[in-house]
């Protein structure tokens, strides 16, 4: 079988920080395979083994870029192809995936393309679908186990709560999730220049009239600002765990003052003349619905516009989306997939003209988004934290880029504007008196190319953001200590969330991962224990009312961001809580 992956030469994400001009610093800072395409090289290979046949693998990038398709081949690739021209410059993600897209169609056909799940510098996960899209394959994300049998791909793919079991004819197009399988790394290449040799090099009169690069994306950074924690009261506690223990219990005490965000009143019964913002609703995600629904509200009030759900029919929010903050809804019938769905709702767009379309930033959102941002050439910005709406009716999105230390503000030029938003970043507005909303149907199609199996959902996930206390935890807690962990958690009252760390490692639910690549939280009290304080973690957690952090390191960057520090064996601090709470005298010694 002729395999194809696609990988992506990223910055590694430490380095890369604002330039005294306000630009992000790339000169002189370190590249590597993007870790996700490490385990889509590592699988390619071993699929072509298995086969009997080729695995051929592509970048788009300057000449730079060959370094990757040297480790790649250094890896066992049999070919490598570098996407290289002047004129693709400037590409935003559909740019990007029109032009892989035509890379493969000019060397394949290739019953079957492997790329990372997302990339960890922009983390959208939208070339993918894109790709998928333009190249009208079916694609399945955030694939952790895979069996070939044939022309049929069974997998496992993780969800963002939970993973499901699904079957793929061939040709298709699958996103490699961290765990499924090792990873393409090679510590030292030997004679890199030989394996250079073996490096085709397409350019964009290769790959046809475009368009390419800058002319060719509908979107683009409009700015860049520092992204700086909100300053935390730094009290630090060592040596006395009594007192330690009575600081937490005092904290997790005290109201935070957190309110629900006010009713956003219904528009006006008269026609209006702004702009209509669309929200997709995804089926059993109705808090991210509800966040995304409230804020479109508020935006299209500001512009005298209108909110339309586009809910499918098997869903309840068909009643509840008008209480949300709906003017009208847009039901699809016919239990599409994502694919399908994506086709019914772009063919919608075209005369409803829409000029904001939001979907939430899962994995499901991810693909519909970018699937109808492809069909509509469309600009689409992925995994924004933030939303404006210009006098022109010109969307900004504010998304996090450089591992959340610095965010981008992106604007788009087509007459439909998309943007996938993070769940939790956004507030959820009090649900306003129900009225009659009118409804408008639409029906699409299966393509019955992917036949979804069982789904195991991660208990208590759904729990998580609307957690009064979270208790986050890193590689600093072993696993066999998470009977204590569980322990502490539950006498607290509280959820548990973690690192990317613990998560890569399987030792917790990807569902319950809290950072830039994770999700946002706002607890009232979010209890950090033997974690470092990375501000890509830490930012998923920058809206809590109040961060503790327990670290045997006086040093941990956490405690920087922490209201409440204690320098102290978490074991011991959560055993003396327990204790506490349950009414036992125990001895702090101990």
């Amino acid at each position: 079988m002729r395999i194809a992956v696609l990988i992506k030469q990223v910055p590694l994400s430490e380095e890369l920080a604002l330039g005294p001009d306000g630009r992000l610093r790339r000169d002189g800072v370190a590249t590597e395979i993007n870790p996700h395409c490490r385990r889509a090289v590592s699988k390619g290979v071993e699929l072509a083994r298995q086969t009997g046949g080729t695995c051929t693998v592509f970048t788009m990038g300057p000449p730079a870029a060959q370094a990757v398709l040297v480790e790649s081949l250094a890896w066992g690739a049999d070919d490598a192809v570098l996407v290289s021209d002047p004129r693709f410059a400037g590409s935003d993600t559909l740019a990007t995936a029109r032009a892989l897209a035509a890379a493969l169609a000019a060397t394949g056909p290739y019953p079957l393309v492997l790329t990372g799940r997302n990339s960890v510098d922009a983390d959208t996960g939208q070339v993918g679908p894109q790709v998928a899209e333009l190249a009208g394959l079916p694609f399945l994300s955030a694939v952790r186990e895979l069996r070939l049998d044939g022309d049929t791909l069974w997998t496992r793919c993780e969800l963002d709560e939970g993973a499901r079991e699904s079957t793929v004819s061939l040709p298709a197009l699958i996103g490699c999730a961290e765990r499924l399988c090792a990873p393409a790394k090679v510590p030292v290449v030997a004679d890199p220049e030989s394996l250079r040799g073996r490096i085709r090099r397409l350019t964009a009169d290769d790959l046809g009239p475009g368009p390419w690069g800058q002319a060719g994306s509908p979107t683009w950074v409009d700015g860049l600002e520092a992204v700086t924690l909100p300053a935390r009261a730094g009290v630090i506690v060592a040596d006395d765990l009594d007192e330690q223990v009575k600081r937490i219990l005092d904290l997790l005490d005290q109201p935070t003052g957190h309110e629900a965000a006010p009713v956003v009143p219904p528009a006006p019964a008269t026609v209006a003349v702004g702009p209509v913002i669309a929200v997709v609703v995804q089926p059993d995600r109705h808090q991210v619905a509800r966040e995304l629904l409230g804020e479109a509200a508020r935006l299209a009030r500001s512009r005298g516009g209108r909110v339309t759900a586009v809910v499918l029919g098997h869903d309840p929010a068909v009643d509840l989306a008008g209480g949300w903050g709906a003017d009208h809804v847009l039901v699809v019938d016919g239990a599409p997939d994502v694919a399908e769905l994506a086709g019914a709702l772009a063919d919608w767009c075209a005369p409803a003209a829409p000029r904001v379309l939001l979907a939430p930033g899962t994995s499901w959102g991810r693909e519909l988004a970018a699937r109808v941002a492809a069909r509509l050439g469309a600009g689409l910005t992925g995994d924004a934290v933030a939303l404006e709406l210009t006098d022109a009716d010109e969307l900004v999105c504010w998304k996090p880029v450089a591992n959340g230390s610095v965010r981008a503000a992106v604007r788009a030029s087509s007459a439909t504007q998309l943007a996938t938003v993070r769940p939790g970043v956004l507030p959820v507005p009090e649900p306003r008196p129900s009225r009659p909303t009118p409804v408008t149907r639409l029906a699409a199609r299966a393509s019955g190319r992917i036949s979804h199996g069982a789904v195991t959902r991660d208990a208590g996930v759904d729990r998580l953001a609307a957690a009064r206390v979270v208790v986050g935890v890193g590689r600093g807690v072993s696993i066999d200590d998470y009977g204590l962990l569980d322990a502490f958690v539950t006498a607290v009252g509280g959820e548990l969330a973690a690192t990317r760390a613990v998560t890569d490692n399987g030792w917790l639910p990807h569902g319950r991962q809290v950072g830039i690549t994770g999700r946002s939280i706002a607890p009232d009290v979010y209890l950090a224990l033997g974690l470092a304080g990375k501000h890509n973690h830490l930012a998923g957690a920058a809206h809590a009312g109040r961060i503790i952090a327990v670290n045997t390191d006086p040093t941990a960057p956490v405690f920087g961001a922490a209201d409440l520090g204690v320098v102290a064996d978490w074991r011991a601090v959560a055993t003396a809580l327990v204790a506490s709470l349950a009414g036992v005298t125990v001895d702090a010694g101990r």
